[in-house]
Formats: C-alpha cells, sequence, structure tokens
C-alpha cells in the first residue's frame, strides 16, 4: 500500500488574513520528458486489461481489472465517461466479494474524485458515506474516506459538516490508537475553525494540538510537519489578528523547523499502524508554505526588501516543482505570493511591474476556475490599489465596489471598505457614501473584525478625514492613536504615514520644530521600507519646513530629493499607463479578459503624486 499525501488547499485563501481550507490525499503523475513514454506504457497497459476480460475471470479479477482500467482512463485520458463505467464496475463487483477492502475503497474514492471532476457531487457524497460506513475495519480507508469526504463539504463551503467529520475522524484514530493520525484531523479542523472564525473553539483545540504533537514518537519527518502544520496555523492566526510583532516567536519557530525538515532524510520505512500511512504536505511544498507565510509577515510589518527577497525564492521553487508536480496547490501559492508582492511594487514605485504580475495573476485565473472564484475580490482589490497609485479614483472606486459585491471574507471586506474610504476622501464630494462606510468600521466601537492592523488603519482613515476637513485637534487625536497601535505591533508603513500627516497638521499650524520632530523619522522608515508616496511627501514637507526655519542648504537638499522621486515617479507612471494591462482598469464583470488590446498613450495625471 503507497503512502498517500494530504495536501492543503488555498491555505491562506483571501488575501489579508488568509483562510484555509481542508486536506485532500493526491498523488502525483510523471511529467517532463519522460510523460510521453509513461502515456504509451499507460495505454499498452489499458490494452492488456481489456483483453482479461475475454477470458471471463472470477469476480475478484475483474473487480481489480475494472479499477486498474478506469484508474488509467482517469488519471491519463480525457474518457472520463468510460473511466466512470470501469469505476462503477469495479465499485459494484468488490462489494459482492469479501475481504477486498482495497478494491473496493480505492475504487469509491477515485468514483467520488471522477464524480467531483463532472460536477456531480451528489453522487460523490452517497458514495463516500457509504465507503465511510463500510470501512471500519480497515483503519487506512476509514481515515482516508473521512478526509476526502471532509474535503468535499470545504470545497462546498459546508464548513460544520467538514469540521463535524474531522471530529470524527480525531475520535476513531485516537481509538485505533493513532496520536498522528489524530493530529492531522484536530489540526485539520482547526484550520476550518479559523477560516469561520471561531476563535473560542480554536485556542483550546490548538493547545491540545500543541500537547499532541510534542508527545508524539514516531517518524522524525512526520513529527516535523505536524509541527510545521501547528507552527502555521498559529502564524496565519496572528497574521489575521494584524499582530505583526506578537507572531515573531512562532515564525521564527516555523522557520527553525522547515530548516530540521529539509536536513532529515525521507526514508520509506512504512509505520505499524496502518492509520498513520499519511502526509500532510511534501517537503518542497512545506518550504514553498514557509515562504509564503514570511511574506505576509514581511509585507504587514513593512519590511518590503524582504518581502520581495523570499517572494523570489518560493517563486523559483515553485518554477521548479510545477515542472514536475501538477498539484492545484502550487498555483494557489504562486497567485498568494504575487498578490503579496504586487502590493510590495505599488509602494515602493513600480507601478508597471505591479500591472504586468495582476496580469500574470489573471493568466492563472484563467486556467483554473475554482482559482478565479476564490481570488477574485482579491484581483479587483489589486487593481484598485493600482488605480489610486496612477490617480484613477473612478475606476478604483468600480473595482473596489466589485471586490466587495464578490468577497463574504470579514477582513478582505474591511480592508476593502478601508481603501474605498480613502478614495471618497481623496474625490472631497462624496460625504454621504463617506459617512456610510466609516460607520461600518469605526475603530472607537463595534469593529466588524480583530485585526489589530485593520483597526489601526482605521483610525488612520479617520484622522485623514479629519486633516482634509480642517479639524487638527481631531486628527491629531485619531493619528495618536494609530501611532501608539502600530508601534505596539511593529507596522512600520502606518507608522509611517502617521507621522507624516502628523507633520503636515504640526506644518500647516506653524508648529516647525514639531513638524521637523515628525517628518524626519517618517523620512528614514519610509526610506527604510522603502515606501515611495511617503518618501515624495517627506522631501516635500522638509523643502518647505528647512525654508521656514532657514536652513537653506538642507531646504536645497531636499528639494533635489523631491525632485528625484518625482522624476521617478512619473516615469513609472508613464510606463505602466502605456502599457495594454493598462485596460484592466475598466473591467468589472466576468472573468479576466483572454486579450487586453494596447491604448494609445497614457490618459491618468501624475498631479496628486506631486
Amino acid at each position: 500500500m503507497c503512502r498517500r499525501v494530504l495536501q492543503v488547499v488555498d491555505v491562506f485563501e483571501g488575501g489579508r488574513g488568509r483562510q484555509a481550507s481542508c486536506v485532500r490525499c493526491a498523488c502525483g503523475s510523471p511529467r517532463g520528458e519522460d510523460a510521453s513514454a509513461f502515456c504509451c506504457s499507460a495505454e499498452r497497459l489499458f490494452w492488456i486489461l481489456e483483453a482479461v476480460f475475454q477470458f471471463k475471470p472470477p469476480q475478484r479479477i475483474e473487480a481489480r481489472t475494472h479499477l486498474q482500467l478506469g484508474s488509467v482512463l482517469y488519471h491519463h485520458t480525457k474518457n472520463s465517461e468510460l473511466a466512470r463505467n470501469h469505476l462503477e464496475q469495479a465499485w459494484f463487483i468488490s462489494q459482492q466479494v469479501p475481504q477486498f477492502e482495497d478494491v473496493k475503497f480505492e475504487a469509491a474514492s477515485i468514483l467520488s474524485e471522477l464524480y467531483c471532476q463532472q460536477n456531480m457531487v451528489d453522487s460523490a457524497k452517497p458514495l463516500l458515506r457509504k465507503a465511510i460506513q463500510i470501512s471500519q475495519q480497515t483503519p487506512y480507508w476509514h481515515c482516508r474516506l473521512l478526509f476526502q469526504l471532509a474535503q468535499l463539504h470545504t470545497l462546498e463551503k459546508d464548513l460544520v459538516s467538514a469540521c463535524d467529520l474531522l471530529g470524527v475522524g480525531a475520535e476513531y484514530a485516537r481509538v485505533v490508537g493513532s496520536e498522528y493520525t489524530r493530529a492531522l484531523f484536530l489540526l485539520s479542523k482547526g484550520m476550518l475553525l479559523l477560516m469561520e472564525r471561531k476563535l473560542g473553539e480554536v485556542h483550546p483545540l490548538l493547545s491540545l494540538c500543541g500537547t499532541i504533537v510534542e508527545n508524539w514518537q514516531g517518524n522524525p519527518i512526520q513529527k516535523e510537519s505536524l509541527r510545521v502544520f501547528f507552527l502555521v496555523l498559529q502564524v496565519t492566526h496572528y497574521l489575521d489578528a494584524g499582530q505583526v510583532k506578537s507572531v515573531k516567536p512562532c515564525l521564527k519557530q516555523l522557520q527553525q523547523c522547515i530548516q530540521t525538515i529539509s536536513t532529515l532524510h525521507d526514508d520509506e520505512i512504512l509505520p505499524s499502524n496502518p492509520a498513520d500511512l499519511f502526509h500532510w504536505l511534501p517537503k518542497e511544498h512545506m518550504c514553498v508554505l514557509v515562504y509564503l507565510v514570511t511574506v505576509m509577515h514581511s509585507m504587514q510589518a513593512g519590511y518590503l526588501e524582504k518581502a520581495q527577497k523570499y517572494t523570489d525564492k518560493a517563486l523559483m521553487q515553485l518554477e521548479k516543482l510545477k515542472m514536475l508536480d501538477c498539484s492545484p496547490i502550487l498555483s494557489t501559492f504562486q497567485v498568494i505570493l504575487l498578490e503579496h508582492i504586487i502590493m510590495c511594487r505599488l509602494v515602493t514605485g513600480h507601478k508597471a511591474t505591479a500591472l504586468q504580475e495582476i496580469s500574470q495573476v489573471c493568466q492563472l485565473c484563467q486556467q483554473s476556475p475554482r482559482l478565479f472564484t476564490n481570488h477574485a475580490a482579491q484581483l479587483h482589490t489589486l487593481l484598485g490599489l493600482y488605480c489610486i497609485s496612477v490617480n484613477c479614483m473612478d475606476n478604483a472606486e468600480a473595482q473596489f465596489t466589485t471586490a466587495l459585491r464578490l468577497t463574504t471574507h470579514q477582513e478582505l471586506w474591511t480592508y476593502i471598505v478601508t481603501n474605498l474610504a480613502s478614495v471618497y476622501i481623496r474625490e472631497g464630494n462624496r460625504h454621504q457614501e463617506l459617512y456610510s462606510l466609516l460607520e461600518r468600521i469605526n475603530p472607537d466601537h463595534n469593529f466588524p473584525v480583530s485585526s489589530h492592523c485593520l483597526r489601526a488603519a482605521a483610525f488612520y482613515i479617520r484622522g485623514l478625514l479629519s486633516f482634509f476637513q480642517g479639524r487638527y485637534n481631531e486628527a491629531k487625536r485619531f493619528l495618536r492613536e494609530t501611532l501608539k497601535m502600530s508601534n505596539a505591533e511593529d507596522l512600520n508603513r502606518l507608522t509611517a504615514c502617521s507621522l507624516v500627516l502628523l507633520g503636515h497638521i504640526f506644518y500647516v499650524l506653524g508648529n516647525h520644530r514639531e513638524s521637523n520632530n515628525m517628518v524626519v523619522p517618517a523620512m528614514q522608515l519610509a526610506s527604510k521600507i522603502p515606501d515611495m508616496s511617503v518618501q515624495l511627501w517627506s522631501s516635500a514637507l522638509l523643502k518647505d519646513l528647512n525654508k521656514a526655519l532657514g536652513n537653506n542648504m538642507d531646504a536645497h537638499e531636499a528639494a533635489q530629493m523631491h525632485q528625484n522621486f518625482s522624476q521617478q515617479l512619473l516615469q513609472d507612471h508613464i510606463a505602466a499607463c502605456s502599457l495594454p494591462e493598462h485596460n484592466l482598469i475598466s473591467w468589472t464583470d466576468g472573468p479576466p479578459p483572454v486579450q487586453i488590446q494596447a491604448q494609445n498613450g497614457p490618459t491618468t495625471s501624475l498631479a496628486s503624486l506631486l
């Protein structure tokens, strides 16, 4: 019996504060230069197996042959109808043969996958339920089928049923003496509870998982993979909550854990307990996953160069893996990595590159309807952020409105609303819509999510509005609250934005010394990130401040910096708006456009940036 690989699907589905879905059983198929030779072998095997039926074999051989034919057709051809026929025959006949568990349950497993592929979910679920019911004396298959049905419910967004099944699996694994697989079931359930934001149930469950993982003595790679699973859940839970500083110890443990795994030899000694015949993820996939959560942390903290470094490493490893492995999880990882690096590019003043990467995400989503369904809201959010960066406010509003229509994820919804509010503030004439939005993200009471980072951002938006309305004392109160929260969790970009806006307020009020005390650290922090817009804003203020203070040499230096930043942004602005991909800003309905037509030169203004 081969050892199966349990794969996490869409581990961080949703963007800022990512969700996770359940695990699925998957085995790979050959890729690359040996693929054609393998297909020829599969075809020869098919005809050999077909010939068996001419000899009217006994039921055991007939059922096994139907299973082998169905498996070959399902995995290596597009003839799904014939595959289904053979698998149904295998399932039907094998139920009449005593002590024939492997054929019976493998037929049920593959047939249910095929039903799902053909959008026959209503046929897959009762099949799996019956197989689960009659497999209780076969621990490996009983656990595997429970995972598979839980995965099916997860894909249908029925997380309650999926959690119930995973709970059943955990108790079954405990009864048959498999603490390892019990931990897999419980960690998978914890992942779904995080998706549902049932934090009251998550905390005790993760505490139990931590105890089980530490106490389990077995295969070192399996133990370390459990630890990686556990730590990934902890890290994503902290990042969901916007607690960038608090997560550092867990993230460091996770990075050390993946380094340990990379040094261990993956021997093929099978466990004595058949219920332990599972892996969570291959080592190579876990490595990409750890890179991914590190990128998420770096992005939230404002360490954008670090985010870029780890994204490059992860994408390089993904390209190598995709040459040998067609697992859907790899495309999911790629999309999430691109989503984060696109935001980095927009902050660091590389809009043209960000736009090309948005187009790359579109292409990936075109190849997978499910990937598009799970990431459409994020894609429109990214386009909205790009529109803000090139001062296309009408298009930004349309993109954010589309994203709000497509998401049910509370953290992403709050993130979008916060950015849409900034659009309305900059437009200056959308008071009714703006106040309606601000009521829904009031950081002083009834804030819709528990994210520390998003609540700090909501205070900043309030401060920005008060600044534009000339209510400077109120603006200072909101911005000081933002600073307090962002300093507590090392949210560097929010800190830089708040400092420069406070500096601007003090400059307007004529308090030049206090303004300078705010703008200088804002500039230093923005340079470290690096945040081009804050550097542009800070250099403009420093120029005026130094003039007012009579520091002519410093004023000249600040003016030169401002000129340099302006030129860089202008060149990038023109390059981005000249790309054919710029027309994506008009796409607000349906799947991503297949072809993007070029346009004649840029049509947007850089005036608001200068």
